[in-house]
């Protein structure tokens, strides 16, 4: 991993369609400087020219994706794969032009937000980096689900889901994150859903961008419907891996520990992040003098700087 922060050298820009909304909508990733983070800038809408910051401090909703802003000013719906690719990829600093309420879904995965980043190129900029360091396991419960932070050497991810449907059952999955492993193991990994679900939320005026170029369905039988099946055997759990980065790329900066859930989702994800930041004595601000090697870290060191203030929630 590179010591120092990062933003993409050219303009890119992505069109498609809302999930929810069925609208088009589109982004463009813009270059930014050191120290800004990652920044959503309305093109229109309510709001024109209004910014927000990707921390968890501005999420708005997580009912159906991840929202940042107001649900009834200026917002961006369904980050999360986005972010995840943001954060998979190794980005630091970004705007991100936004026309609409929503991400575009494209293909239901971060592969694209991936593709159109190595179109752009990274460019390494003259700031080092900071890091947020979990000192000590922070959990957080809501019934049966449960999702924490534990110490660890590195980035890295444990999720395990468990659906009664046969299609899915309990799957596990656990990543050591870095930009080769997010390439190649969970950033095609799509979001899915059922289909007796889909119809529901058609009928509610929800979901009606949803459609099998952009999701896993699950029918009736309790089959995938999809013809060309499954990216991965564990599609369903690595794309929740994958939904949980982009929930905690909204720290303001990569995490050195592990995260752990059962049986998550976005609203348990940010409510974890938020217990973390929410307790000073939970984590520590730090910057790497050395580069990862064999997924640890040789030397670190404390700093006082904010890292994009996100204990500010």
């Amino acid at each position: 991993m590179n010591d120092y922060q990062t933003t993409i050298k050219s303009r890119v820009t992505l069109a498609g369609t809302g999930v929810h909304s069925g609208k088009p909508v589109s982004v463009t990733f813009a270059p930014s400087d050191p120290d800004t983070g990652i920044i959503f800038h309305f093109v229109d809408g309510r709001e024109p020219g209004k910014e927000l910051r990707a921390l968890v401090s501005e999420v708005g909703a997580t009912d159906l994706s991840t929202m940042i802003g107001n649900p009834d000013g200026a917002h961006v719906a369904t980050v999360e794969h986005l972010m995840a690719a943001v954060l998979g990829v190794g980005l630091d600093n970004l705007v991100i032009e936004v026309e609409g309420n929503e991400v575009p879904i494209l293909d239901g995965s971060a592969a694209v937000f991936v593709e159109a980043i190595d179109r752009a190129g990274i460019e390494t900029q003259a700031v080092k980096r900071r890091f947020i360091r979990v000192l000590r396991d922070v959990r957080i419960e809501n019934g049966a689900s449960w999702a924490e932070f534990r110490p660890h050497t590195g980035t890295r991810f444990e999720v395990e889901i468990d659906f009664e449907s046969p299609a899915i059952g309990r799957q596990q999955f656990a990543i050591d994150l870095n930009g080769e492993s997010f390439r190649n193991e969970v950033a095609r990994a799509r979001t899915f859903g059922f289909l007796k679900d889909v119809e529901r939320l058609w009928a509610a005026g929800y979901a009606l961008g949803s459609s099998l170029e952009n999701s896993v369905v699950i029918g009736h039988d309790n089959r995938v419907i999809n013809m060309g099946g499954l990216r991965y055997p564990d599609e369903f759990v690595r794309h929740k891996t994958l939904d949980a980065m982009g929930d905690l790329a909204l720290a303001g900066a990569r995490f050195i520990g592990c995260f752990r859930s059962y049986r998550g989702g976005h609203r348990l994800n940010a409510a974890a992040l938020r217990r973390l930041l929410s307790d000073r004595s939970a984590y520590e601000i730090v910057e790497t003098t050395t580069r990862y090697e064999r997924g640890r870290i040789a030397e670190i060191s404390a700093v006082s700087g904010p890292v994009f203030a996100p204990w500010m929630i």
